[in-house]
């Protein structure tokens, strides 16, 4: 009975060590997990919302402020619309043989178009751009710079 005791005694507070070297390292991976299902997700919405937003910008009578507006409208319900940057570019280059740009910032350099004086079947792009850490649930430092972004190429009507 006292060999038992003193071989507890011994190990007495190893379980409580362990978890303190296992239970962060495991919560980072679960969180990572998260966050990294999260990005997908705003990846995704982003996109969509760009798409929505070009289809309505290819009708008649829109503007590039009501259709800043709808991408905005669509991506309230996942994330602060205020963090996203949303731009629409005049694309009739590209019909004009004009290379595309390597660097995703070369798509925001593109001139704005007004949609209402738009041609029938100009070209015309819808993009928007959101930092990662300014809409993370939980920030994580290997996210830092990461830029999520949705665009959608649409020809007026």
């Amino acid at each position: 009975m006292k060999l038992r005791t003193a071989h507890r005694d011994g190990r007495r507070g190893t379980t409580i060590v362990e978890m303190a070297f296992v239970l962060p390292v495991f919560l980072f991976f679960v969180f990572a997990l998260i966050e990294f299902g999260h990005a997908q997700m705003v990846n995704n919405v982003l996109r969509s919302a760009c798409r929505a937003g070009a289809r309505l910008g290819s009708t008649q009578g829109q503007t590039a402020t009501s259709v800043e507006s709808h991408v905005r409208q669509v991506l309230s319900g996942a994330v602060d619309v205020n963090a996203v940057e949303v731009f629409v570019k005049d694309g009739s280059s590209f019909d004009a043989g004009s290379s595309v740009p390597t660097q995703q910032s070369g798509f925001e350099a593109l001139p704005d178009v007004n949609l209402q004086d738009a041609e029938p079947r100009q070209l015309f792009l819808v993009r928007a751009k959101v930092n990662y850490n300014d809409i993370a649930l939980v920030p994580m430092p290997f996210m830092s710079g990461v830029v999520l972004q949705g665009q959608a190429f649409m020809r007026h009507e």
